[in-house]
């Protein structure tokens, strides 16, 4: 097993329906899975309004996503990821009956996907799409996930 990096993880459930669920200690494992740096993190579980807000206010779109990743990280040889993930639950909730998936396993792919993002990772081009996605399948595996992607 690979050494884990250094984590300052900080969670927020201004939402409260998924801490129960989704404790700080599954979150902070999902977190460490997909981290090739030391990280201080931000999660912030918030409601489809605070949601639809952050993504209008910071992305120009009018509507609630599933997560947003602001990363803070000035440049790549930065040594420390810094960065905010918002989980928004109403969507998180309302795509995993969509995918017959379970909420947990759901958050675990938006967590992972949130913070390879925060680390650089995206999917604006196909081979940035299929990079980034099997680094996903990869770590959700590893943390005994099935693919999110089937």
């Amino acid at each position: 097993m690979p050494p884990k990096n250094k984590l300052s993880l900080s969670v927020q459930y201004p939402d409260p329906r998924l801490k129960e669920i989704v404790p700080r200690n599954k979150l902070r494992q999902w977190v460490q899975a997909a981290l090739f740096a030391p990280a201080e993190l931000t999660i912030r579980f918030v409601d489809a309004e605070e949601g639809r807000v952050l993504n209008r206010d910071y992305r120009e779109k009018d509507y609630a996503t599933n997560v947003l990743t602001f990363a803070y990280t000035e440049d790549e040889d930065s040594e420390v990821t810094q960065a905010d993930i918002i989980l928004c639950t109403d969507v998180l909730q309302r795509e995993a009956a969509e995918q017959r998936k379970s909420v947990e396993a759901h958050t675990a792919h938006l967590v992972v996907h949130g913070v390879l993002h925060a680390q650089g990772y995206d999917h604006e081009t196909e081979e940035e799409a299929a990079e980034m996605e099997q680094l996903e399948i990869e770590i959700l595996a590893s943390l005994g996930e099935a693919n999110p992607y089937n």
